[in-house]
């Protein structure tokens, strides 16, 4: 059942997309993020996302939206990943290894390019913004539920043989999504909508509590620190944060208090230190292949790590980092075009804050630029403890950053103030003229 149930919704997109291909999109970016066929039985191990993503492509070059793409700094930046992780591949240490990874980096950046590109409406960006807030939205209401029925004696973790599978991830992945929740609720005009997405958002924290993430715990504590600095009620948003922590200290066991505790002793933490042991071999390697890297996740190979660093490579289990991800595989060259990419994403936030409508009120794009700020520093914060890279869902943000900054033309209001200022007074002038011949 789960499995016909899954194929009609596909098709039923699939034939969308080929009348319009941005419900392509949105089904591609349900099926990366969700990855339902994972939770089916004969579906488990189809290839559906290369049916999807090729469907979708070829309505684009259909309706002849690819034809009228054109690169902007972030789309630039995170094409030249792209590309240079071509060449990483190809200079790989151990290329069988390193190509898994490879596919399915490349696939997630065309796809976060090609919705940089094609989200280039109000509509389709909140559809988007939608699709990965339910997706995502739906693991953290399950992880609420299962935390309060266990009263958090066991962790909360995400579909098994997935990128969201460990608990730190998906902690992470939940804690990113918050902000485009508030904007979300903002952007609702049915009270219910409302009413559900402020019950999705409190499911969410408690779900990030139920991870037992320290990662994602300090990700929470990012975000309620950027949403107080630039909130208007500060005082009301303190003690609501106030309240969710004590009730979390009060709900979770011992083992959790015990575990948060810790984060300031992270030295002397066994988990920790084996993270910090595979950064430094990451650095090795990248100071080895200052260019290209060892390859894609070829830094966690147990001879190839040996080789570099007998002493840590035993405890040095995964770089748990997305900016050691990029040093140890693609080399210094690789960390720059993704820094790059994420700066360039941070610099249209800044613009979009300062959108404002004809009548002078805020925009729409500046409240999805402040939210959408907030969720890509929380992602960059937790990223720094885990291996998330190949995620699609901060780069679905970014994506959405673009396409809301592309909408915005530089210097249209004044363009359109001198055009303004122009015309009456070339109408002045003309009046003055006509006077001046009719009283002759």
């Amino acid at each position: 059942m789960r499995d016909a149930l899954l194929i009609a919704v596909i098709v039923a997109g699939l034939f969308a997309a080929l009348r319009y291909p941005f419900a392509g999109m949105l089904v591609w970016a349900w099926f990366s993020l969700m990855t339902p066929h994972q939770m089916a039985y004969g579906a488990f191990g189809v290839p559906l996302n290369l049916v999807i993503a090729a469907v979708t492509i070829a309505a684009l070059l259909i309706r002849g939206e690819i034809l009228r793409m054109q690169f902007d700094a972030v789309t630039f930046w995170l094409a030249m990943v792209a590309c240079w992780l071509f060449i990483s591949q190809a200079a790989s240490l151990d290329p069988a290894n390193s190509a898994l990874y490879f596919d399915r980096f490349i696939k997630t950046l065309v796809f976060a390019i090609l919705c940089a590109k094609t989200a280039n409406t109000r509509l389709r960006i909140n559809a988007m913004t939608w699709t990965l807030v339910l997706s995502i939205g739906f693991f953290a209401a399950k992880g609420a539920l299962f935390t309060l029925a266990t009263f958090g004696r066991y962790r909360v973790q995400g579909v098994e043989q997935t990128i969201l599978e460990d608990n730190n991830h998906m902690g992470i992945a939940i804690a990113t999504i918050l902000p485009l929740i508030l904007y979300l609720r903002g952007e609702a005009a049915r009270p219910y909508l409302r009413a559900a997405l402020t019950l999705l958002f409190v499911a969410s924290i408690i779900s990030i509590v139920g991870t037992q993430s320290r990662g994602a715990f300090i990700c929470l504590i990012v975000f309620a620190g950027f949403f107080w600095l630039r909130a208007r009620r500060k005082f009301a948003i303190l003690a609501a944060s106030s309240a969710i922590a004590v009730a979390a200290v009060f709900l979770m066991p011992a083992q959790w208090t015990e575990r948060m505790g810790t984060i300031a002793e992270a030295s002397e933490d066994s988990s920790f230190m084996g993270r910090v042991d595979a950064w430094i071999i990451n650095w090795k390697f990248a100071l080895e292949n200052p260019l290209t890297g060892a390859g894609l996740r070829n830094p966690y190979q147990p001879d190839l790590a040996s080789r570099i660093d007998p002493v840590r490579a035993p405890r040095a289990k995964a770089a748990h980092s997305i900016y050691f991800e990029m040093l140890g595989g693609a080399g210094f060259v690789g960390l720059f075009f993704y820094l790059a990419a994420l700066a360039a994403a941070f610099a249209k936030t800044a613009s979009l804050h300062r959108v404002k409508d004809a009548a002078g009120a805020r925009d729409w794009r500046a409240q999805f630029g402040y939210f959408a700020q907030i969720s890509l520093a929380v992602f960059c914060v937790g990223g720094a403890s885990t291996s998330l890279e190949m995620w699609d869902g901060y780069l679905i943000v970014m994506a959405l950053i673009a396409g809301a900054a592309a909408m915005v033309r530089p210097g249209a209001e004044e363009i359109k103030y001198r055009n303004e200022t122009r015309r009456s007074t070339w109408r002045g002038v003309a009046r003055g003229v006509g006077r001046g011949a009719a009283s002759d």
